[in-house]
């Protein structure tokens, strides 16, 4: 069977690498665009870096910025409303996951409206046209959500989380600029950067893992665990070397899947607006657990990536167990709590453990798992 990779058409990295916007807009023909952006982003001057950008050019934009921490249905289809009434002809996604997957399930529908039930983009969606064309700007260093084939909307009415894989989905042009994540507080900076290194190890310890995604995946693990302590600090080659990491991470990912460490975060973010990348921190340690005795062979080559002193020499297990350990280290050094001690209630595991084995991400978990194995895993956390 072959192995696809699906990546952007064009990416920029580097410090002013926003600067090639504008240039992007006018080589595809497009007239006015539709900026997605939070409204934090826009109220302390982030998105203004781009929109300074449009304005000293005379390009025409409409600004949207009703988006969540956990985009919803109402906010997608609030998005594609003012994007037809708008006469855009382009997104610029500014933010982290949630503008991204906003923008993403925006661009979706409006180029095919026969899904504008937002639901019935769960799963792989059988769209037929591409997105709109779309610029993404990550503003964090984590969910590389701009060169990925995934977003996750929330469904309030249901209480979960839904994930829609679609090759149609994928920003055709990603401007990752570590100027744009220099304002991100300490807290977002662990929570996302943590994220990034969740979707590299998963990754690289899924079903469906290749020769290619390895690469990506190991690269992305080292140049996370060398500069997330940095990023969390504020220093520039810590910006830097996340920034690059988090997005090597999503060239994998996105095109070999996750496991059951995301399956369980959706449901947390969904039920408790947990933030992603602090439910996925959690959650990791204990996944890789689980996950040993199936793929514990792999997780050397991890360790080794994170710099684990003396792993050559260590037996398997051993070798294993002291990649969990460091995963751990890092998690405690940039503040992640340890448990979900006072996030999660006993009352919703039950719920909680068949909304996570219903996810999308499950089936690429290295170790078939069931319903009940995922109740006794939240249970260990409490």
């Amino acid at each position: 069977m072959a192995d696809r990779i699906v990546l952007n058409s064009v990416s920029y990295h580097g410090h002013e690498a926003i600067e090639n916007i504008l240039g992007e807009l006018k080589s595809h023909g497009c007239t006015k665009a539709l900026v997605c952006s939070d409204p934090d982003l826009i109220k302390f001057g982030v998105t203004g870096k781009v929109t300074a950008l449009l304005d000293a050019a005379g390009f025409p934009y409409d600004v949207y910025s009703d988006i969540k921490a956990n985009p919803t249905i109402e906010n997608v289809q609030h998005g594609v409303s003012v994007f037809n009434a708008s006469g855009a002809d382009s997104i610029i996604a500014i933010g982290g996951g949630s503008a991204m997957d906003t923008s993403k399930a925006i661009g979706i529908i409006a180029k095919n409206p026969e899904f504008a039930d937002v639901r019935s983009l769960e799963g792989v969606a059988p769209t037929k046209n591409h997105a709109v064309f779309t610029i993404a700007v990550p503003t964090t260093a984590g969910t590389a959500a701009e060169v990925t084939i995934n977003y996750v909307i929330t469904d309030v009415e249901k209480k979960r989380k839904f994930v829609c894989v679609d090759t149609n989905d994928i920003p055709e042009v990603a401007v990752v600029d570590p100027d744009m994540m220099s304002t991100m507080p300490k807290g977002l900076t662990a929570a996302t950067g943590m994220d990034a290194l969740t979707h590299a190890i998963e990754g690289y310890i899924t079903k469906a893992h290749c020769t290619i995604s390895d690469m990506f995946h190991l690269e992305a693990i080292r140049l996370i665990s060398a500069n997330l302590r940095g990023a969390v600090q504020n220093t520039p080659e810590g910006r830097e070397g996340m920034a690059l990491g988090q997005y090597i991470a999503g060239m994998g990912f996105s095109n070999v899947g996750l496991g059951v460490v995301h399956s369980m975060a959706h449901g947390l973010s969904a039920l408790y607006d947990t933030p992603h990348g602090v439910a996925c921190a959690i959650i990791l340690p204990t996944g890789l657990e689980y996950n040993l005795p199936v793929a514990g062979k792999r997780y050397r080559a991890i360790g080794k990536a994170m710099c684990v002193a003396g792993i050559d020499a260590m037996e398997d297990e051993e070798a294993a167990l002291a990649t969990i350990a460091e995963v751990k280290k890092l998690s405690h050094d940039v503040g992640i709590p340890e448990n979900l001690k006072g996030i999660l209630k006993e009352e919703d595991v039950q719920f909680l453990a068949e909304s996570a084995y219903a996810d999308a991400c499950r089936p690429g978990n290295p170790r078939d798992t069931s319903v009940e194995e995922i109740t006794e895993l939240y249970k260990s956390l409490m």
